[in-house]
């Protein structure tokens, strides 16, 4: 397929002009608004953008062999994005490339999966600090109203998750992917329990435990650089946030299997995690080279046979959907508002290179089908309320005890 066939066919919505080598020019779209300028610099760009659309487009504006003549990045994904909602039969891989990527790029062994998190979560802290919130919370926000600050919607976010844990005083709880260790220090101070916080990456560890230290928290919030796999029980409570897409599908089994090893009898476990909201596919081959290798977002249906297997128990699933693109919209308005400090950590392809990440994630919770699931587990039936009322009751006592401090 041809670029010119291959726009026309994409677009539907807006106004795209493309300016190809050799001084034609393309404009495709209604004409209406957004209205978005590029330039290509050269045939073989051409090929691999009709080739390979996502990564194509990524690497070329990494390049600078993709130039925005009219227009930001985030400008041109979101049209495509728009545009993609109106594509009736949208293409869905076969069996045979969903199996390769399975069984080829997803089976994290102990080795592969620590050099997959030192890949993303070793890069400098000043990084993260110039486009997260002061805890360093990174993963999906908590938007109780439209006008709630990030800091507002991640300390929204840990209130949510410690309400479901049902949390007393005295529990021991297994953190499984802590990051920096702002979840584990929070439910330490303000729960009364005493976290152990896994990760595989060691500037994380670093991290969490100087600020559990300095937080005079080290006796009840205590890190590790160990494998989930590795982890010996038992806990009353297990939470897992935004680890579990780096688990891969090989995995899924061993990973509730452990779940269920480690958890008490009368437990309970909180597993928030990316998910899709239209069924098993693939990972994007843009994050799967360049921000996450060894990542997929897994389908409920993917999900729900592991841990049956594993004798769990659901006791309740909460969808968020539109949370993760505010939370990404902040993100890029964050990352975009300290760029020349971040190019001088690294260099303007690293830069290009993550304003197409957090542009296109974003587009993917706003116009795709890519939602959060937060999977509540336990082995018992009694092991928590019956109804849902005691998670908004411990949410709002905890707020006000915030206010109280505060």
């Amino acid at each position: 397929m041809g670029i010119e066939a291959f726009l026309n066919r994409l677009m539907g919505k807006g106004a795209l002009e493309v300016s190809l080598p050799g001084g034609r020019r393309l404009v495709v779209g209604d004409g209406s608004p957004p209205a978005v300028s590029v330039r290509i610099a050269d045939r073989t760009t051409v090929a691999r953008i009709v080739a390979k659309p996502s990564l194509g487009v990524g690497e070329a504006y990494m390049d600078g062999r993709l130039v925005l003549e009219r227009g930001t990045i985030h400008d041109l994904i979101e049209l495509f994005s728009r545009n993609a909602l109106r594509w009736p039969n949208r293409s869905r891989p076969g069996p045979a490339r969903r199996w390769w990527e399975k069984q080829l790029r997803e089976r994290n062994e102990r080795r592969t999966a620590r050099r997959n998190v030192a890949h993303h979560y070793d890069l400098a802290l000043d990084l993260y600090r110039r486009f997260l919130d002061a805890d360093l919370q990174y993963s999906c926000a908590l938007f109780e109203t439209p006008r709630a600050t990030l800091e507002e919607a991640q300390a929204a976010k840990k209130r949510h998750l410690a309400a479901k844990l049902y949390l007393s005083p005295g529990q021991r709880v297994l953190d499984i992917g802590c990051g920096w260790g702002g979840l584990a220090l929070t439910l330490a101070a303000e729960s009364g329990v005493e976290v152990d916080g896994v990760t595989l990456s060691s500037e994380q560890l670093k991290t969490a435990t100087e600020r559990a230290a300095a937080a005079g928290l080290s006796s009840r919030a205590r890190f590790s650089l160990t494998d989930y796999r590795d982890v010996v029980g038992p806990y009353d409570r297990i939470v897992s946030v935004g680890m579990f897409e780096h688990v891969g599908r090989p995995q899924y089994l061993a990973f509730f299997d452990q779940v269920a090893r480690l958890l008490s009898d009368d437990g309970v476990a909180l597993i928030h995690t990316i998910g899709r909201s239209e069924g098993p596919s693939t990972t994007d081959p843009f994050t799967a080279k360049y921000i996450f290798p060894g990542g997929y977002i897994p389908a409920l249906s993917e999900v729900m046979p592991a841990v049956e297997r594993a004798g769990l128990r659901v006791t309740d699933i909460e969808i968020l959907r539109l949370h993760y693109a505010e939370t990404l919209r902040c993100w890029r308005e964050r990352f975009d508002a300290h760029r020349s400090r971040i190019a001088e950590l690294y260099d303007e392809r690293f830069c290009r290179m993550w304003e197409f990440y957090l542009s296109g994630a974003e587009m993917g919770f706003r116009y795709g089908s890519h939602v959060v699931f937060q999977i509540q587990l336990a082995k018992r039936t009694d092991a928590l309320p019956i109804t849902r009322d005691y998670i908004a009751e411990r949410e709002r006592a905890a707020a006000r005890g915030r206010r109280k401090v505060a």
